[in-house]
């Protein structure tokens, strides 16, 4: 995890009203973490580079384009500055692909925060979205501001531990992110794909219910125990059930803060796209989501 204060929080804005929400959920973390906040929108050539000749006026309807936007991100500029008016915030207007520019971007960030579709951004033939692409393949933690985060003092941090190092990492960022914002935190941990390992059909069949259950406290209660030690002040409430992994989650996501996962696939063709819970929740989830990348 990015040591406080050294760097920023890189916010994606296309012009639409989800990603301006994302640009204030981003002020307030960048507030929150003592990070500089970098507001970038990705210019997308209007013409393509493959072009056999120069289109006129090419330079003019960019520089055109370039004007406009700035016009957008100065005013973004200005409600950041309302919401800490010593918040340290900049402004970057990059050319190219918005998905391929913000994962080359995030190398250098603490955080990467999108609020909906890229203009610019391309879709797979699958339909990904640009978001996920991000998702899957920046270095950085990702952040989609969805719905309306919860904003008592009892609304949770929601992370999803499955026992493996990626969810040790999202383990990590959602205790850190509760002790920041002093909310209580919700680990949960789904033995529904436990419970029907192929390697463990034949012993496990026949077991108890109870067993799987168990089972499944004790990984969390594990993966949870050392981080529980540094935050001690962080309120802990442990959820375990036979639901799917993505289907457990989104049902304690109702007035959350957030919800953390980590993002690995399992398989071959999945560890080409992204991890099935990591696609459910992002599309699904009524709250911001972060996605913690695998190391």
């Amino acid at each position: 995890m990015a040591e406080r204060g050294r760097f920023p929080v890189l916010v994606g804005f296309d012009g639409s009203e989800a990603s301006r929400e994302a640009v204030r959920w981003a002020a307030r973390e960048a507030s929150s973490r003592g990070c500089p906040l970098v507001l970038m929108h990705v210019l997308a050539r209007p013409f393509q580079h493959s072009l056999p000749m120069r289109i006129p006026d090419e330079h003019d309807v960019m520089t055109k384009l370039s004007n406009a936007v700035l016009e957008q991100l100065e005013a973004l500029e200005d409600e950041c500055r309302k919401i800490d008016p010593d918040l340290q915030v900049s402004k970057d207007m990059p050319i190219g692909d918005a998905a391929e520019v913000l994962v080359e971007r995030a190398g250098d960030a603490a955080l990467v925060v999108l609020g909906g579709p890229l203009v610019g951004s391309r879709t797979d033939r699958l339909g990904v979205t640009a978001a996920e692409v991000v998702a899957r393949r920046a270095a950085a933690p990702i952040v989609v501001v969805r719905g309306q985060a919860g904003t008592r003092p009892d609304s949770p941090v929601v992370v999803g531990v499955d026992g493996s190092a990626v969810s040790e990492r999202a383990i990590g960022f959602a205790y850190e992110t509760a002790a920041r914002l002093d909310r209580p935190l919700v680990g949960v941990h789904s033995w529904g794909e436990t419970a029907f390992n192929p390697f463990d059909i034949v012993d496990e069949w026949d077991a108890d219910r109870s067993e799987f259950r168990d089972r499944a406290r004790e990984i969390l209660s594990e993966s949870m125990a050392g981080w529980a030690d540094r935050y001690p002040d962080v309120q802990v409430r442990h959820v375990v059930g036979p639901e799917q992994p993505a289907t457990l989650l989104l049902g304690e996501t109702d007035g959350a803060t957030l919800l953390v996962v980590g993002s690995h696939g399992r398989g071959a063709v999945r560890r080409t796209f992204m991890g099935s819970v990591s696609h459910a929740v992002l599309n699904q989830a009524p709250c911001p989501v972060a996605v913690l990348p695998a190391e």
